[in-house]
């Protein structure tokens, strides 16, 4: 059964932190799996994760530089991962499940974002592949994990959604390039992923949300020069930001992905996008980049993009 996508009134909007959407939930014995969580809202979802008690396993393409980041925060396990080689995707996998440990929660919050044209694998369009297929086959590979609690998976991902649906002709970009259509396939990838997610997974008790963190200045805009930030009218020459009002801090930044991960006010829901800690409100018709795009949310889009997944990376734990 679907989760309707409107607003609940969960009480949190777009300044509350993840401490607190955390405020008196005790994660103590919980295990989450948080990919990149050593940068930016990966990072500050890490450490509001274990303040609040739970073991959090940091899958990075930057293990030395993850360790550092992560100096200091206990009950943190970091180990290697790259998101756009399924060969160490399935390395990984194979890893935590021989371990023998479930999965509570798993935050797919890893991502690039408007980079140059650039290829991975087998040619693949590298934000598509990071961004949604990485993800895909790691949740499918650990899928025996993730199936025995009931665990809650929440995909990061964007109001850049906007920018774009699926591609169906041509989602690896053969024919032209622009980087910031390809950043909102990936985007939209992420919301359908979990609409089709929570609708296989709701036998097992398993939850998908997918979501906005709202806009925030963090490592993800590495690949935008400054000319181009300054254009977009988001920081000034010397890179100080125009209108600090309008962007959300690390922690605020984070608070979406653990509410969705974690709060009791999801009881039983799922198969939506959230932003602002709530469930979004669909897109209003006057082109206005907030909501969800229904692009994003079509059931019948979702299976097919699931089919296209499992094809691409020979990864499916429902077939």
């Amino acid at each position: 059964m679907s989760t309707a996508q409107h607003k609940i009134g969960s009480g949190f909007g777009a300044r509350s932190t993840a401490d607190d959407v955390l405020n008196g939930i005790d994660l103590s014995g919980k295990l989450a799996i948080v990919t990149g969580g050593y940068s930016g809202l990966g990072l500050e979802t890490t450490r509001a994760l274990t303040r609040a008690g739970a073991r959090v396993v940091v899958p990075a393409r930057r293990p030395d530089t993850a360790r550092e980041a992560l100096d200091g925060v206990d009950a943190v396990e970091v180990e290697e991962l790259d998101l756009g080689d399924l060969e160490s995707v399935r390395v990984f996998a194979e890893g935590f499940l021989a371990s023998g440990r479930t999965v509570d929660l798993m935050i797919n919050n890893a991502g690039i974002m408007a980079c140059p044209e650039t290829r991975v694998g087998p040619g693949w369009e590298a934000q598509f592949a990071t961004n949604h297929l990485g993800h895909y086959a790691l949740v499918n590979r650990l899928w025996p994990a993730i199936a025995p609690g009931g665990a809650r998976v929440v995909s990061v991902s964007s109001a850049g959604h906007h920018f774009s649906g699926i591609r169906w002709d041509d989602v690896h970009w053969a024919n032209g390039y622009d980087k910031w259509e390809a950043y909102g396939q990936a985007k939209t990838a992420n919301v359908l992923f979990a609409v089709h997610l929570d609708r296989l997974g709701q036998e097992s008790g398993v939850r998908a949300f997918a979501l906005h963190p709202g806009g925030i200045l963090t490592p993800l805009q590495r690949h935008l020069p400054r000319e181009e930030m300054v254009e977009r009218g988001w920081i000034d020459e010397n890179g100080t930001p125009l209108n600090p009002e309008g962007f959300k801090t690390p922690e605020q930044g984070a608070a979406t992905q653990v509410w969705a991960a974690t709060s009791p006010q999801l009881a039983g829901m799922g198969g939506v996008y959230c932003e602002d800690c709530d469930i979004a409100e669909p897109a209003p018709a006057d082109g206005t980049r907030v909501g969800v795009c229904a692009h994003a949310t079509d059931p019948e889009q979702a299976a097919r993009l699931w089919e296209l997944s499992a094809e691409l990376t020979g990864v499916n734990a429902f077939a």
